[in-house]
């Protein structure tokens, strides 16, 4: 008999689940594999990764204004998830993915007016919803947005008409009694016999005769070749390079955000948009803070967030007014005094935003850190996890080299317990954000992701429902870091994306492209 107040796990009634186990990674795929010592063109790094909502099509955009698409294998012709649990059918765990198509989205521009280069770089990739068993998706450079349909379509081909000899030789023979015996046509439906003399020799039969004349056919095949086609640019409504894009959840409008506005588009009217944020001030002497990144509600159509370069989110109603200039929320963590230096405003710029699955809360990235943010707190994070904590005392050289302001993504698991983002040495991150978790694990873009792991315990995090603030370590470094040896700043991980249902991550390493899975 169950002892009262006990739950079957013989916790105490109403106290939280513990934590899940801490994941163990595995290698995937790698595409575009880089040898030893082979040089890497700039236009072949990886610049944007995106899945689409299923998770069954990723796409990734170059410097080279490239867009390629991968699809998923494993999971077609098998029926639904609920049909094979019916079926006590055994789901394999490692994912199959495969090159769908690539094709050219952007090309290198000059405007005239402003005496400007506009790169080809590939800056964001969002999917759209799918229609007619046709894949699209916006993806916009420094300047243009533009809206791709990717559809299969069957391959024609050239076939010869008269490959039988004995379609051939009645063929020959049509065409013969048709050419040798001529109708001259009459008023009211009259025919008179002409001879065939009136022919010139242009018409004269071939050596061999008509059934020797090969007269080709196309014919529609049932083989299929994904096709790309632009849908429509939306061109002409930024100052400022665009860092984001964002789909709404209505499916029918998007924003883009440059450094200081941010414009809501609908996608069937490309020579218009709204501008519904602007913070250029009246003098740019006065300019103290930029637009980074901006990012639509995940089902609230009239709510998106955007956050700036000092460090704070700002949630915005669009029901509120036209031009919403003036926040709802504003999130923002407040310095410790006598904490602040050179460089604590350049490192507090956050370089990317998204909502959380649970809609409740927001993930954001700043060049140290990645921070969890309840809407219903404005006050700071309720999580805090140190990414690379011990590039702090380098800070000074990383000003340098200008690596100070690499901008990396963020991302988090489709069941909401883990978070990811990027590094350096072609490092990535994934920490536990469930209460008490002690996850904080360090892997390497390559075949064997765990071979510079060094698992350290994070002190135990605290339920996000308490709105208490957290902040994990965890194992801040692999070990070559502990014996003081530099690290290397030339190789980052800033692009990763993960699934939005299973435990799959994608990740750029410079033009190569891994995934792995746990």
């Amino acid at each position: 008999m169950k002892a009262s107040g006990a739950d079957d796990g013989g916790r105490p009634a109403g106290s939280p689940a513990p934590p899940p186990p801490p994941l163990e990674w595995k290698f995937s795929h790698v595409f575009g594999e880089r040898m030893a010592g082979e040089e890497v063109h700039e236009v072949d790094i990886i610049s944007a990764i995106e899945f689409d909502k299923c998770g069954d099509h990723l796409a990734t955009g170059d410097r080279g204004g490239r867009v390629v698409l991968f699809e998923r294998t494993d999971v077609t012709n098998r029926g639904s998830r609920k049909d094979l649990e019916k079926q006590d059918y055994p789901i394999s765990r490692h994912p199959e993915f495969r090159y769908k198509t690539e094709f050219q989205s952007h090309e290198p521009e000059f405007d005239y007016l402003k005496s400007l280069e506009i790169e080809e770089k590939i800056n964001k990739i969002k999917w759209c919803q799918p229609a007619n068993h046709a894949l699209f998706l916006l993806s916009t450079n420094d300047k243009t947005i533009k809206y791709w349909k990717v559809q299969e379509r069957k391959v024609k081909k050239i076939s010869e008409m008269n490959v039988n000899a004995s379609i051939a030789e009645q063929n020959g023979n049509i065409a013969s009694s048709s050419m040798n015996c001529p109708s001259g046509y009459l008023p009211n439906g009259g025919c008179s016999e002409r001879p065939c003399s009136h022919l010139n020799n242009e018409l004269s039969s071939p050596p061999g005769g008509l059934p020797s004349l090969r007269l080709p056919m196309v014919v529609t095949s049932q083989e299929t070749n994904p096709i790309a086609r632009c849908r429509r640019i939306y061109a002409h409504a930024h100052d400022y390079h665009i860092n984001s894009i964002s789909n709404n959840s209505d499916g029918e409008t998007f924003i883009s955000a440059d450094d200081l506005r941010i414009n809501l588009w609908n996608l069937e009217i490309s020579n218009q948009s709204f501008n519904i944020v602007d913070v250029k001030p009246a003098n740019m002497e006065d300019l103290t803070e930029v637009i980074t990144s901006a990012e639509f509600h995940p089902t609230h159509c009239n709510m998106l967030a955007y956050s700036s370069s000092k460090g704070s989110i700002r949630l915005i109603d669009l029901r509120q007014s036209a031009l919403c200039d003036n926040h709802s929320k504003m999130f923002e963590e407040r310095d410790t005094p006598g904490s602040r230096s050179f460089f604590t405003e350049i490192i507090a710029s956050i370089s990317d935003i998204k909502f959380a699955k649970d809609e409740r809360h927001i993930l954001s990235r700043d060049y140290m850190t990645l921070k969890l943010w309840d809407i219903n707190m404005e006050s700071g994070p309720v999580a805090t996890f140190q990414v690379h904590e011990y590039l702090r005392p380098k800070l000074c050289d990383l000003y340098e080299n200008d690596s100070i302001f690499d901008k990396f993504d963020c991302c988090q698991s489709g069941d909401g317990l883990r978070v990811a983002t990027g590094s350096y040495s072609n490092l990535f991150r994934v920490f536990g954000c469930m209460t008490g978790s002690n996850e904080a694990t360090t892997l390497e873009a390559s075949k064997n992701p765990m071979r510079q792991q060094v698992q350290t315990h994070s002190r135990p995090g605290r339920s996000l429902s308490t709105l208490t603030r957290v902040v994990r370590r965890g194992s801040e470094s692999p070990a070559v870091d502990a014996n003081g040896n530099s690290h290397d700043f030339t190789t980052k991980l800033l692009h990763l994306a993960w699934h939005p249902t299973e435990n799959l991550i994608a990740c750029a390493a410079m033009n190569s492209l891994y995934m792995y899975y746990a």
